[in-house]
């Protein structure tokens, strides 16, 4: 009877010093993020991090979902993935408390034409095509916007519609059509705003063939995220420190030769 105490004793004290460990930092640091490019850079962090003894563990995703809804159960520590309105629409539609910790980098949004080589050649009432989901409509009106080719009546507003064009000096027309068709119409239109994605798929560079393109000052900016009441964790403020070195800016830079920019 004492050895059975003894031994329930000692689970209790290893699972309270588990428990500790965990909330004093000190365990794996988890991450999820989506394969390219967020856990290849993530890749590069680790030995920065091991340097300072934090075991980060990677967890790769193939969907947006999972990693904000285990995030918010508490099986990870952090993630690497969205973008700040997409994390705002997952925090308003599922009650979320997620929050961010540090801008990243920019997968930079296109326009593109096979018809002319500068945007000053865009004839009047030349038609723009636009992807058509809210999000990236507004995006692409804001490119347009920072380009000198129209303007809004909401300034920066990343949520405006071709209804909320305020000035259209040359009376271009705008098509909206889905993403990813985008790429396979820009034979049929004067200019075509594209998501990288897409753009890497149709074997177009955007530091090459882009007419303009978004910077790292662009909204749409890649964070790194966690819970509020994990934010102040030491693992994941050097994690942070890590992704906005300049070692990961360069290697960023390097590699994906501006298909993705660090963040401003």
């Amino acid at each position: 009877m004492l050895r059975r105490s003894l031994l329930l004793s000692a689970a209790l004290f290893a699972l309270t010093a588990c428990g500790r460990q965990a909330a004093d930092g000190e365990g794996p640091l988890k991450v999820g993020a989506t394969a390219v490019p967020h856990a290849e850079i993530l890749e590069q962090v680790k030995p920065i991090l091991a340097a300072e003894g934090i075991d980060l563990q990677v967890v790769v995703f193939n969907d947006y979902v999972q990693p904000n809804t285990q995030l918010a159960e508490g099986r990870l520590d952090a993630n690497y993935f969205q973008t700040k309105p997409y994390l705002d629409e997952f925090n308003a539609g599922r009650g979320g408390n997620l929050v961010t910790v540090a801008g990243v980098h920019v997968e930079p949004l296109g326009a593109y034409s096979r018809r002319h080589k500068a945007l000053a050649e865009l004839p009047n009432g030349a038609e723009i095509a636009l992807p058509n989901d809210a999000s990236n409509t507004g995006r692409s009106l804001l490119l347009l916007q920072t380009a000198g080719l129209i303007t809004l009546k909401k300034g920066a507003d990343p949520l405006q519609t071709v209804a909320d064009i305020a000035g259209n000096p040359k009376g271009f027309r705008f098509r909206e059509l889905e993403a990813a068709t985008l790429p396979r119409v820009l034979d049929q239109v004067d200019l075509a705003v594209i998501n990288t994605n897409y753009a890497l798929d149709a074997k177009l560079s955007p530091r090459n063939d882009a007419l303009t393109l978004e910077g790292g000052d662009s909204p749409y900016v890649n964070y790194l995220v966690t819970r509020a009441d994990n934010r102040d964790d030491p693992r994941i403020k050097a994690l942070a420190a890590a992704l906005t070195s300049q070692p990961i800016k360069d290697y960023i830079t390097r590699t994906y030769e501006g298909a993705v920019i660090p963040a401003k």
